[in-house]
């Protein structure tokens, strides 16, 4: 399965093995020259290259960035969040796991949960103690300690710990996020004592935010582990702090919470490439697939900017369609296989007309969906050939904007992400699902898609924060790779969307010229410009033949991407 290559291409990726082959002869699996972080925030970048100085592999580092960005982007992510880590162990047969470390719902949680009187309170699940879930980040950052790392758990949370204690600058981006979501942030006294300051304004750029009480938090769960999080100090701080302000949660849902490890998602592309992605509870991962199978079947790569860019929107159109089937596979059997069936996607490839949009009224109905945003991406490549993918998210920026006090973590507001009401929307205008309907214990569907694609000469990573907008920008992503484009543009591509419904088109303001947009509207699409570019997608590319590693980060964003010093080459 796989992007149709040109016969040169195919020639070449031919021609690049045997060498490889050739060169490896019965030797162990070329490593990489260098170590590669690609991050939204350059400290986060630093404190994963500093671990990996200190002895520490890509496991370790994941720790090292996925703390300090709870440190210094409380907007995307933190300790009251969670989200989706895709790993790879090096070897002659390279392993894959994916930690799921998404949110659940409280133990109490019902599907009635935000009704009153009949009707649905939307509020409710963005704002406020009663909107969040039990967070899965601490559990992960244990379990990659545990299982993978090298180092002590302590360590690896080091750098985190002392930019918590010692301060961040406040930075534009803080200021922008803040502002979005400034009401609710005031309602809730601590978050506006620790975030926003005595006055509760916005503080001004390069003020430093010192948070002493996530530090100690920090410093507990690197000492005891997982005990140091979900049970003991912290977690009494954390459900007093919530049954004040009328939530639910127990201390029984802290003490039950684990990541669990599922399969990653394996799709075979053409020219000896593999997709490995998200499982569900993402639906990231199957759109992926679904996606590049059904431009398989299409002329894609030969086709110009506008030609392109239709293909792209159909079968996008068609994968995000499917979505509504999925849910926590530990409540729903989800269809995966019929979803990535050869014959069904072809099928779906062959409806797609070359000159004109299909309107998605046309389509066989699908539940409708669900889906929040905001988030965070980074990828982590060590030496050894050791990658991660990782995807975390809080929901919303600064997520529910509540604080239990003594804790300094901003719990998230994913309870949104579920199908409050399986006939409405929520905050993105987003439908939802029988799947993904509120349940004790149940983990929301996400769009979250950390990625590899790996063959015998080349492996690449990506992944992005945006909600549902996140598939198809991995997915413009994934084609500049394929195209043979340089790093540098994979995220910077220009993006565009669609997402079965609403039936329009969204894209950056860059992205189409006057003409293609009325080219676009006479093909029979309707098109939405969005505000501003969104997005902020981190990439690596490590060339196993040349042993050359790049790595880029979205230049719509602040982020960092650098390599380590490269490593001594060792002559038998």
């Amino acid at each position: 399965m796989g992007c149709r290559v040109r016969g040169s291409h195919v020639g070449k990726v031919l021609l690049s093995t045997l060498l490889l082959l050739v060169a490896l002869g019965t030797s162990a699996a070329p490593l990489p020259k260098q170590a590669a972080i690609a991050s939204a925030h350059p400290a986060a970048t630093i404190a994963g290259l500093e671990t990996l100085a200190a002895g520490g592999n890509a496991f370790d580092a994941a720790i090292a960035v996925s703390a300090a960005l709870a440190v210094v982007e409380p907007y995307s992510s933190g300790l009251g969040g969670g989200g989706f880590f895709l790993l790879r162990q090096a070897g002659e047969q390279p392993q894959y796991r994916f930690l799921d470390a998404r949110e659940r719902a409280p133990l109490a949680a019902h599907a009635d949960l935000y009704k009153r009187d009949g009707k649905i309170q939307p509020q409710l699940s963005l704002d406020g103690a009663l909107a969040a879930a039990i967070p899965g980040l601490p559990a992960a950052l244990v379990e990659l300690a545990r299982k993978y790392g090298k180092l002590p758990l302590i360590d690896s949370l080091g750098p985190a710990i002392r930019l918590a204690r010692d301060g961040v600058s406040i930075d534009h981006v803080y200021r922008e996020r803040a502002q979005w979501r400034l009401a609710s942030m005031r309602d809730n006294p601590e978050t506006a004592r620790v975030f926003l300051g005595d006055k509760g304004a916005i503080p001004e750029e390069l003020t430093l935010l010192r948070q002493p009480d996530l530090a100690n938090t920090l410093e507990r769960l690197g000492r005891y582990g997982k005990p140091g999080f979900y049970s003991g100090e912290t977690a009494q701080l954390l459900v007093d702090g919530v049954r004040r302000a009328g939530g639910i949660w127990t201390l029984a849902d802290l003490e039950h919470y684990q990541v669990v490890e599922r399969q990653p998602l394996r799709y075979a592309l053409t020219d000896g490439r593999e997709l490995i992605s998200a499982p569900p509870p993402s639906a990231g991962g199957i759109a992926l697939a679904q996606s590049l199978a059904m431009l398989q079947q299409l002329p894609w790569r030969q086709a110009d900017k506008l030609q392109r860019a239709h293909y792209v929107i159909e079968v996008l159109r068609r994968a995000y369609r499917d979505r509504g089937l999925l849910g926590d596979p530990d409540f729903i059997a989800n269809p995966t296989s019929k979803l990535l069936d050869a014959g069904y996607l072809k099928q779906l490839a062959a409806g797609i007309d070359p000159q004109k949009a299909t309107p998605s009224s046309s389509l066989p109905p699908s539940p409708p969906w669900t889906e929040g945003n905001h988030t965070t991406h980074f990828v982590v490549l060590d030496e050894a050939g050791n990658a991660v993918s990782a995807t975390l998210s809080v929901n919303l920026p600064f997520g529910a904007a509540f604080t239990p006090p003594g804790t300094g973590v901003l719990l998230n507001d994913e309870m949104d992400d579920f199908a409050a009401n399986v006939q409405g929307a929520n905050a993105y205008g987003l439908s939802g699902s029988q799947a993904n309907a509120i349940a004790a214990g149940k983990r929301p569907l996400s769009s979250m898609s950390p990625s590899f694609i790996e063959s015998p000469t080349q492996f690449s990573a990506f992944g992005t924060p945006g909600g549902s907008r996140i598939p198809s920008m991995v997915l413009l992503a994934m084609l500049q790779y394929l195209d043979g484009q340089p790093v540098a543009s994979w995220p910077a591509a220009p993006r565009y969307h669609h997402q079965y419904l609403p039936d329009v088109v969204e894209y950056e303001p860059s992205t189409f010229t006057a003409t293609e947009r009325d080219a676009l509207r006479e093909r029979g699409y309707a098109l939405k410009p969005v505000e501003r570019p969104y997005g902020n997608q981190q990439v690596l590319l490590w060339n196993k033949y040349s042993r050359s590693v790049e790595a880029a980060s979205d230049p719509r964003g602040i982020g960092q991407a650098k390599l380590s010093p490269p490593a001594m080459d060792v002559k038998p």
